[in-house]
């Protein structure tokens, strides 16, 4: 008798067994395909972020490139300025040599002046397309996270229908 009831108990551990994996199956099967979409999303949408990010540090580096060829160029028309200054004052008479560095110096401040605005417009366009990489940036991680909690919350939906 103690033969025959522990052969029912253990027939019936086997069914129950047999027939929770056969539920959980499909079951781990949709939730392993809804993770698997998941993944995919997640990886499309850090693979664009990482792309706008790319795109936004180029276009900050140009604008650099930019603004320090601009600043370049006005220093060595400042270099220039001085060089004809200096040289109209040594060739100046000895009488008239105060004059021609007060003329010098002019026009070396006029020159000093348009390095400094050019200096000045340059770091700004500069600081501009920073402030405007950085939204790109900004916008972009939150696509990331949005398209990160939609997939999560795809899964989990996926787990509870089950």
């Amino acid at each position: 008798m103690n033969k025959l009831l522990a052969t029912l108990i253990a027939g019936v551990f086997a069914t129950a067994a047999h027939a929770q994996t056969a539920t959980t199956a499909p079951v781990n099967n949709n939730v392993a395909e809804a993770q698997a979409d998941a993944q995919k999303d997640i990886a499309k949408a850090q693979e664009k972020e990482a792309k706008k990010v790319a795109d936004a540090n180029e276009d900050v580096a140009k604008a650099q490139h930019k603004a320090d060829k601009k600043k370049a160029k006005a220093a060595h028309k400042a270099d220039k300025e001085y060089a004809k200054a200096n040289e109209k004052v040594a060739e100046a008479d000895p009488e008239d040599k105060l004059k021609a560095e007060a003329k010098a110096d002019k026009k070396v401040a006029k020159a000093e002046a348009k390095v400094a605005k050019a200096d000045a417009k340059a770091n700004e366009k500069v600081a501009k397309e920073m402030a405007e990489a950085d939204k790109e940036k900004a916008l972009a991680a939150a696509k990331t996270d949005e398209a990160v909690a939609k997939a999560n919350a795809d899964v989990k939906k996926e787990a509870a229908k089950h």
